[in-house]
């Protein structure tokens, strides 16, 4: 069946991406035709951040003052919100990421602290000018899209959330999309890379920089949101402007007027992809037939959001392989835990992880799994690998510190040998 299809792509997103929750949907006219969820602790009516899906958003507000007649896209920023320092930027080329502007403020990570005024960042960022001349390449910028944001806001005389949650929201219905988290909620995660423990990340109030990335919401209603970008509204943004902003920047771009291009077997898909500490999302959607993708996961890395929305879009069949659930790590054992991190084979670099369980070696040229070890009261022994059934020795110094593992003659020591 389709679902099982769907469903295996979400099962495997979790079991390889290690990721405490996902959940995802496929979208069909604006409804979700299939929710499905893999992992624990949330559901499809948990809301998760979405990152920099909210850029979408503030753009549908700047064209919505270009149809009003309140901009030009072609306009100096300067002619809408002076005294920023990025004064010749366009409107296009920062809708677009072209206009050489720097990708990130000056200043502490703004996803993960708390957030400053418009009139800090601005401060913050005095003499900090473009890193690439104007329309030189794509070069992604949240900085940008603050900008965007509190030109709009001036020009319509009210903040950037009052415009999203009177203008956007409220004639789509979107009763479940927010500035701040909204029971219930997943908590934002990151996962040890080495030994799988889950840790809560900050839910910071980003305000200057929220235009860029604040955003939560849930499967229902980014439904809502991506089937908007295939028809348009009457009391939101018209069709042509959303094909307008689907338009690539320059022939052969992945990129428009604040909406990413996703080339699939099956045709171009329009949205974005969005990540905040704890967070990662997909949007997408087919313009021509209002068929698209939905996906949220409470983890901050894990799995490539373009590659979770193929293959949510297709499917994955039955000759899929899908590894077991992921489940985090609650206790690593003192044995374990000075075993994992990273270990060479020579000049060969490898990591070896707590996984599941078991000790997993991963090699790193090219990334893959190598080896799987059950750690027993008696030894470390292969469970599936080149070292099936084959004991892992740990060799130590005079001070008990480890000086190299070994398994059937190879080698494992902490910096390369030769």
């Amino acid at each position: 069946m389709t679902t099982d299809r769907w469903q295996r792509a979400l099962d495997r997103a979790q079991g390889s991406g290690r990721l405490p929750s996902i959940v995802g949907g496929v979208v069909r006219e604006g409804r979700l035709v299939w929710s499905g969820l893999a992992g624990a602790g949330a559901g499809v009516d948990h809301q998760y951040r979405i990152g920099s899906i909210t850029k979408t958003l503030t753009a549908v507000l700047v064209l919505q003052c270009r149809d009003d007649g309140l901009l030009d896209l072609d306009d100096p920023l300067g002619v809408h919100l002076p005294g920023t320092g990025r004064d010749e930027a366009t409107v296009r080329s920062l809708l677009s990421h072209t206009s050489g502007m720097q990708a990130e403020p000056i200043g502490p990570w703004w996803e993960r602290s708390p957030g400053v005024s418009f009139a800090e960042l601005v401060a913050r960022n005095a003499g900090s000018g473009p890193v690439l001349p104007p329309g030189a390449a794509f070069h992604y910028s949240n900085l940008g899209f603050a900008l965007l944001g509190e030109m709009v806001a001036r020009l319509r005389g009210a903040g950037w959330w009052s415009l999203v949650r009177d203008r956007l929201l409220g004639p789509l219905g979107m009763n479940r999309t927010s500035y701040d988290a909204r029971a219930p909620y997943a908590r934002g995660s990151s996962v040890d890379h080495f030994a799988g423990t889950r840790h809560d990340e900050p839910h910071a109030d980003t305000r200057a920089m929220a235009p860029a990335g604040q955003l939560w919401s849930t499967i229902a209603d980014l439904a809502r949101w991506v089937d908007l970008l295939a028809t348009g509204h009457p009391e939101v943004i018209d069709r042509a402007t959303l094909l307008e902003m689907a338009t690539p920047a320059a022939p052969g771009d992945d990129y428009g007027l604040g909406l990413r291009l996703l080339r699939s077997p099956g045709g171009v898909l329009v949205g974005h992809t969005g990540s905040m500490p704890g967070f990662l999302a997909t949007a997408f959607v087919q313009q021509d037939t209002r068929e698209g993708v939905v996906a949220l996961t409470n983890a901050t890395t894990g799995v490539g959001t373009d590659r979770l929305a193929l293959d949510l879009w297709a499917g994955l069949g039955e000759e899929a392989e899908l590894p077991g659930p992921w489940r985090p790590s609650t206790d690593v054992p003192s044995r374990v835990a000075e075993l994992l991190g990273l270990w060479f084979w020579g000049n060969s670099a490898l990591e070896m992880r707590w996984h599941n369980g078991l000790l997993e070696l991963h090699t790193l040229a090219p990334p893959e799994l190598s080896d799987r070890f059950a750690v027993t009261p008696d030894r470390i022994v292969g469970v599936d690998g080149y070292h099936l059934a084959e004991t892992l020795h740990v060799h130590r110094k005079r001070n008990r510190a480890i000086s190299h593992l070994e398994c059937s003659t190879f080698i494992y020591t902490r910096h390369p040998t030769r």
